[in-house]
């Protein structure tokens, strides 16, 4: 790789001021676990603590090395290349590089496996952004900044950002000369209650980036799930190198849509719009946007039965209509995600393998529960919320119910994340980890090969629509 990509005008350029449209996915549940995507209720800090308790911190901290290492090799690299892809974006937690009992210290271990995927990566020609997907206090309400809360303490802490910047000036040294790296995605998501806070912060971080690297495009999420620029005023004008993460979520492609997709010329005028108006801003402006997470769950023949394959078709309508406005615009994405135990991946660990075996009764548990919020299937339960819900509604004056992050969060999701994906989730914990209990190193070994390319299934109709996407943008 003879050049860094750089942003010209809307787009992404090589060195030869040639057009790179960035397409790929997100490496999600990997070095950011996810509850959805990796199996357990709660969150990752969690899990490590309840497994360590368990089987002893030996073998826990073994347990999750030999998962990060199987869950992307040369294979995943290969395959994903196949499939006429070019770029992975690597979700990552801060734990790997810093703890909170020992700040701005940096864990030199933290870059084994990140150093592993990007090399693999760039070995098949593939670009890598850098996504910073949780940040020290947490920098959004939802589970996947590994907080245990609802509070985005990030931004009422300042030492929270200041750890952030530092960890930053950290990575960036240490990739400032890896040409195969398309950027840096700062911070994944935010949810700043102010609108501005997170302005001044970028500003900052992006300082302190620059201090150490030039050369890298920066990529950053609008704010309130990287939906809204709308308090970025001019602040573009003083950022070169800078492009801006929406992320285009349908929610045609949910169990909550209001109604089957049908592809109708409503329903395509309404998710056209809904991608417009988080755009809005870098049209307005002539700025580069990058679409930095997009795409539906699907159905589980084991939680859905015979209604999985008609579901999945209307979810893959939704995916072909969106890639239609993508190719028209010329725009870059990042699907999420590539890897998972069956909801939304691009593969997907197998029913019949060791992990997915010791934990199919607790998965199905989960499931009913809904202890997940992403594309949570409420129906087993929802006549035990409904009641605290009509309470909250009857009691709470109209004009204080709508709380931040509204309108992405109404009132019943915001009751559904405390009391199923928080509280509920943490009973929860200890139950997942004493699956565990008793195993052997070789047996925890097994358990976690389950995660490697060849013990998972295809998602082969996602996959063939995305192949035929970038096949065709390529020709345009």
């Amino acid at each position: 790789m003879s050049s860094y990509l750089k942003v010209s005008g809307t787009n992404v350029v090589n060195g030869d001021g040639k057009e790179v449209i960035l397409r790929g996915a997100g490496l999600g549940g990997w070095m950011n676990m996810e509850n959805f995507i990796s199996g357990y209720p709660g969150c990752e800090f969690q899990i490590r603590a309840a497994l360590a308790e368990v089987v002893g911190p030996v073998k826990s901290e073994f347990f999750f090395d030999k998962f990060l290492e199987y869950f992307f090799q040369e294979e995943d690299a290969k395959f994903f290349k196949s499939l006429g892809l070019n770029c992975i974006r690597l979700p990552f937690n801060y734990r790997h590089f810093e703890d909170d009992m020992n700040p701005r210290v940096l864990k030199e271990e933290g870059f084994k496996h990140l150093d592993r995927v990007i090399d693999l990566c760039a070995q098949q020609g593939i670009y890598t952004i850098l996504d910073l997907h949780a940040a020290a206090g947490g920098q959004n309400t939802d589970w996947h900044c590994d907080a245990g809360t609802h509070i985005a303490n990030f931004w009422i802490h300042k030492d929270f950002q200041d750890r952030t910047i530092w960890l930053w000036k950290e990575l960036a040294k240490h990739y400032v000369n890896n040409k195969w790296i398309a950027g840096y995605n700062p911070l994944n998501e935010p949810t700043d209650p102010t609108h501005t806070t997170v302005v001044n912060f970028y500003d900052q971080l992006y300082d302190a980036i620059r201090s150490v690297d030039t050369e890298h495009v920066i990529f950053f999420d609008g704010n309130t799930f990287a939906s809204d620029f709308s308090h970025f005023g001019d602040i573009h004008k003083k950022w070169q190198n800078t492009a801006y993460s929406i992320h285009d979520y349908s929610v045609y492609g949910f169990p909550a849509s209001p109604e089957d997709y049908v592809s109708s010329d409503e329903q395509r005028r309404r998710m056209k719009r809904s991608y417009e108006r988080k755009r809005e801003w870098m049209d307005q402006r002539g700025l580069c946007v990058w679409n930095g997470e997009w795409g539906p769950v699907y159905a589980r023949k084991q939680y859905d039965g015979l209604a999985t394959d008609a579901i999945n078709e209307r979810r893959y309508k939704v995916l072909k209509d969106q890639l239609t406005v993508y190719n028209e615009d010329r725009l870059s994405w990042s699907i999420w995600l590539y890897k998972d135990i069956g909801f939304q991946g691009m593969v997907y660990v197998s029913q019949e393998t060791p992990y997915m075996a010791l934990l199919k009764d607790f998965l199905a548990k989960k499931h009913r529960l809904a202890v997940d919020a992403w594309g949570a299937d409420t129906s087993h339960v929802q006549h035990i919320y409904q009641p605290l819900v009509d309470h909250i509604t009857k009691e709470i004056p109209e004009e204080n119910q709508d709380l931040y992050p509204f309108p992405v969060w109404k009132l019943s999701h915001r009751v559904g994340r405390l009391s199923r994906s928080i509280l509920v989730a943490e009973y929860l914990v200890k139950e997942w980890a004493e699956h565990f209990r008793g195993k052997s190193e070789v047996e925890l070994d097994e358990i976690a090969k389950s995660f490697k390319f060849k013990n998972c299934l295809h998602r082969d109709g996602l996959n063939k629509i995305l192949t035929d996407s970038a096949q065709l943008a390529a020709k345009q």
